[in-house]
């Protein structure tokens, strides 16, 4: 049977609005949405620009935050991930592909378009939902029967 995971209210609450807080400062200080594809792809060549340092220190901050938090709450951070090479390999390659189609990732779409009110974040977030919905019923009900 496949694993459980946990309903976290709280914690899920407190990260949407550190999520939140977080796209409006840097759109409030840098003039740009907190799209984290965008701001890795512009960390490098052809798109590397005068705007470098300021998107390595919030990637820096999101490899930082979770060794952070478990040093102020004392606990551990866990994260489950498959040990299929293959399967992580490809996975990421179809992130890769949709980030690239939909122009964005789900911060930039769905956090930061939705609350433009994009039209075009509207429809990538609901193509991204969706696939995570089916991804999550096919290895939950399909492949781990």
């Amino acid at each position: 049977m496949a694993e459980v995971t946990p309903f976290t209210p709280i914690a899920s609450t407190i990260g949407g609005i550190l999520i939140g807080v977080a796209a409006v400062l840097l759109m409030l200080f840098n003039g740009r949405i907190a799209g984290i594809s965008g701001i890795l792809a512009r960390l490098f060549p052809p798109y590397a620009g005068s705007d470098v340092a300021s998107g390595a220190v919030f990637i820096v901050g999101l490899i930082l935050a979770p060794i952070f938090y478990s040093m102020v709450s004392g606990l551990p951070v866990t994260q489950t991930v498959s040990g299929n090479a293959v399967l992580m390999a490809v996975a990421g390659l179809l992130v890769g592909f949709g980030t690239v189609y939909g122009s964005g990732c789900t911060s930039g779409h769905g956090v930061c378009g939705l609350a433009r009110l994009s039209r075009r974040s509207l429809v990538a977030t609901f193509v991204f939902m969706i696939a995570g919905f089916a991804t999550v019923f096919i290895v939950r009900h399909v492949i781990a029967s």
